[in-house]
This record gives structure tokens, sequence and C-alpha cells, in this order.
């Protein structure tokens, strides 16, 4: 049956020549592989003589007729031969599935409103105007920008902005962060009943401002955290960081063996980053931008699974760095009299769309049903292969989602993304809060949604929350949670709405319809010219 091979003279000689070559590369494992087969070939050489004799000899053992025996009898029952092995797949399933590493969202907190910090309209132009920095056709431009922005006058600028005349500075940017920072963190640590001691891996990230030593580091110092705590401070990746540092979060805790705690902190800092020119492109920033931040807790330990809100079920990156319009499209920089600040440029609209078609592509085969996947991949062939002119399809995702948190980077990002999604009021409502009650707050702004769909809707055990947000470079990053249980509580962060529920997405769809309007009117005008 098997053809006669005798053991070469040099067999283990051979075998130890082999495990000093491998030694000499540095594989210590493959060395004692060796080391070990040359034992054994050997041994079984000097014993049997070949392998055929070898085998014979197994094949005559207790064993070795057991073993004929059972082949024989699945040969002949080929339907018990199926049902064991799709009870071996089955157990190795189940055991994947006991053993997946999980992460879980324990809790979350957002920074505040505080009434004194607010900024209403009058009082933004009142100490843009003395500043003296800005020509009438940029503070005009602004104030044109502020009035269609969405964004409420209880919106928060940092102290430094609040003086007369505004006067930013390394100290006051430092105060800004120890301000939202120390508060998100310490409320959650209440909140939670953990010990800052207990944290095993922190994670900030903050796009603009990032001084020495680092945010992470202000963090450690004030709460006076462990010496061997995992520690990042993650800078200049714009609004969509958020994602990118629970990704980082949930890649940390699975190295450590014994499971862990991490802390992840989102803010962004306004003090600095307040451009004082007159570049249209640079100053849209400066009527969106506002004060805010959160902080989460996640862990990987299953002991906590009961105390959990949310389970991490996917993150999911795009980045179209390589694309030069996509890379110039947000960029911070010098204008011409040397002001810095960052630019808004005419592709963004077009480098968002075409990032969030490339996230949803790979989103999509995760969380959309089986009818929605073969539409969108129908679609996708008959534009990318047969070159048919067809409007891109955009799969139902509230087939998939229960709740959206899209990124409140303007009102133009909030109404557009929910048409796109071709998402309802109540579903577009928490972002449009988000923008309206605290602007744009970058990384945080997906948070404050999720704070408000809490508060205000809640989450039932079991559905899914979806975080998608857009930054520089430029990025288009997701988050899926699913509840572990019914959700409905109050944020600190919302109190101050109560009985004003729905003014955010008035608002927001009144001025939607003012610019359509007013659009419509200069269209008509150009056709009489």
């Amino acid at each position: 049956m098997y053809p006669h091979t005798e053991f070469p003279p040099r067999a283990f000689p051979d075998t130890v020549d082999a495990a000093i070559r491998l030694a000499s590369a540095g594989s210590l494992p493959a060395l004692g592989l060796g080391l070990g087969l040359g034992v054994a070939f050997k041994k079984v050489g000097a014993t049997y003589g070949s392998f055929d004799a070898a085998w014979k000899a197994a094949l005559r053992s207790p064993v070795g007729v057991d073993a004929q025996r059972l082949v024989g009898f699945f040969q002949s029952n080929t339907g018990s031969l199926m049902v064991l092995l799709a009870g071996v797949g089955l157990l190795w399933l189940v055991q994947r599935w006991v053993k997946r590493e999980r992460t879980f969202l324990v809790d979350l907190e957002c920074f505040s409103n505080v009434p004194e910090l607010s900024v209403p309209y009058e009082t933004f132009e009142r100490q843009s105007r003395r500043k003296k920095c800005f020509s009438a056709d940029a503070m005009d431009f602004q104030m044109r920008m502020l009035n269609k922005s969405g964004v409420a006058n209880e919106t928060m600028f940092p102290p430094a902005l609040q003086t007369d005349p505004p006067e930013p500075s390394m100290a006051s940017a430092r105060e800004e962060a120890e301000t939202v920072l120390f508060s998100c963190v310490e409320n959650l640590l209440k909140k939670t009943g953990m010990k800052a001691r207990d944290i095993d891996v922190l994670v900030v990230n903050c796009s603009l401002f990032n001084p020495t030593p680092s945010l992470s580091a202000m963090i450690i110092n004030k709460f006076k955290m462990r010496t061997n705590i995992e520690s990042y401070n993650l800078g200049g990746m714009g609004c969509s960081a958020g994602p990118i540092s629970i990704g980082l979060a949930k890649r940390l805790l699975g190295s450590l063996n014994r499971g862990g705690y991490a802390l992840v902190v989102s803010t962004e800092n306004i003090t600095q980053n307040w451009y004082q020119g007159n570049e249209r492109s640079m100053l849209i920033p400066n009527t969106i931008f506002r004060m805010g931040g959160a902080a989460m807790l996640l862990t990987n330990k299953k002991t906590e699974a009961s105390r959990s809100l949310y389970e991490l079920e996917h993150v999911v990156r795009v980045h179209l760095g390589a694309q030069d319009d996509a890379f110039r499209c947000v960029y911070q920089h010098e204008d011409a009299d040397k002001k810095i600040g960052v630019e808004l440029n005419k592709d963004l609209v077009n480098v968002a769309a075409r990032a969030l078609e490339v996230n949803l592509t790979k989103m999509g085969p995760l969380v959309l049903p089986l009818g929605e996947k073969l539409a969108f991949a129908a679609n996708w062939i008959a534009r990318k292969v047969f070159a048919a002119k067809l409007q891109p399809y955009i799969p139902r995702f509230n087939k998939a989602f229960d709740h959206f948190c899209l990124h409140a980077g303007g009102r133009a990002v909030v109404t557009g993304l929910s048409r796109q999604l071709n998402l309802s009021e109540d579903k577009m409502a928490p972002s449009a809060n988000a923008l309206h009650w605290y602007g744009n707050t970058s990384s945080s702004t997906v948070w404050y949604s999720f704070s408000w769909i809490e508060t205000v809707q809640g989450v039932a055990k079991g559905e899914r929350v979806w975080q998608v947000a857009f930054g520089s470079g430029f990025k288009c990053n997701s988050c899926v949670w699913r509840a572990l249980k019914n959700i409905k509580r109050e944020h600190g962060a919302w109190k101050h709405i109560a009985g004003q529920e729905t003014r955010a997405v008035e608002t927001i769809i009144k001025i939607e319809e003012e610019s359509r309007l007013e659009r419509a009117k200069k269209a008509k005008a150009e056709e009489t010219k």
C-alpha cells in the first residue's frame, strides 16, 4: 500500500545540521522541532528499519485495529460521518463565539452646558469686532454664516474668547482643556464607581491643541493614575478621531491577558484655534466650532457585561489621504497675512460623499439584511464593471440600525447625510440637537448625539446605534454599538433643554426652507437677466 522507504544513513546527523542552521538563523521554536524530529526518526529507524515496517506494526497494535474498525464503520455509514463532522463544526463555532473578544461600553459622560460660557450671537459679534482683526466684509460673512448655521445662543466659547477683547494664549488653552477634560473624567469615574488607579488604558484625542506635556499626561497627573498605565495622545486626526480612539482602546484591551478598563476622552480646543484673519474659507470654523468633550469607559472583562450598557460590534475606518483633493480639503495653514487657520475648501462636500460611500461599502456586508446586500452589490457591479450610468444605490441602513449619531459638522452635513440615508426627522434629531445646543465639538459630537438619544428617545435592549464621523485627512470612521439592556436616563448635558426637545429640528428645517427659497429666488433672477 505504501512505498518502501528506507531511512537515510545520516538522518539524525542531517537533522542536527539543519537544527544548527535554524539556530544560527535565530529560530528557536524550529530548533526544538528539528531536534525532536531527529530523535524520533533515529529511534523509529533503529527499531523498525523502515517507515513501512513501522506502519505495519502500528496497524497491528490495539489502537491501530480499533482505528481500522472505525474507518470501516464510517465508510459504510456516511450519514453518521456527516453528523459527526457537523457536530465537530458546530462545537468549533460555539467555542469561537464563547471565546471571542468582547468590548463593552460601561458608561459615558459629556461636558455639560455652563451658562456663564454661553456665546449668544450678539456676544460673538461684539467680541469679534472689538478684537479689530476682521475686515467689515469678513465680519458680515461670519454673521451670515452664523445666522444660517442652526447653532444656538447656548453654545459655549472658552473664557479666553469671552474677554473684552478676546486674548487667546497657551495658558488659557490649557485652562479650556482642563475645564472640559477634568470635568468629564471626574463625573464618569463617580458615575461608574471606578477609581483612577483602576484604569489600564488611556486614549485622548484632540486634533488642534497638542501641548507638552500632553493632554493624556495632564489627566494622569490630575487623577494620579498608575505608573504602568498605557497612555496614548492622538493629535491632528480631525473630527473623526472618536471611532479611531475606540478602535485603539479595543486593541489595547485585547493585549491585556487579564482584561482591563480603558478610558477614552474626545475633545477639541477652541482657544488658540480661533482664526483671526479674513479668508472666507478659513472663517467658517469660527461660526460653528464650540467648546465641548466626552469621556467613555470601556472594558473587555466579561464579568462586567451585566452592568455595561452596550457592546461594541464593529469599527470601520476609511482613509482617502492618498487622493490629493481629499488630503487638502480640510487643511490647516497660514493665510497671506500669516494668520493660522483651518481651510474648508470647495472639494469638501464631494470628498465627504466619496468617503461615506466607501465606509458604507465596508459596513454594509457586516450589518445589512440579505436583500439590501444583493441590491447594493448589483448596483455596484453595474456601475463599476459594466459602466452603467446609474446613481449609486444607498442601502436602507434604517433596516440595519435603530439610532443614528451623524457627525454634527454643520447644518448642511446633518441634513445632507439624513437625506442621503433616507432618515426621518426622528432619526435626524440626535445630530440636529447636538449641533444646535453644542455646536460642532469635533470628535465628541457623536457622543452628544448618543447621550441625547438615551435622554429623550431611549434605547431598547438589542437595538443598534451607529456613529459616523468625518475628519481631515480625509477620513470617514464609524462604530456600531448594540444595547445590552433597556436604557432611558437623563444626562446632565441635556437637562437644560427640558421642554424644548423639538426646537433644534424645527430651527434647522426652517433655515433649510429659507435657504431653498433664497436659492430659487437667485436662480430665477439669473434667468431673467
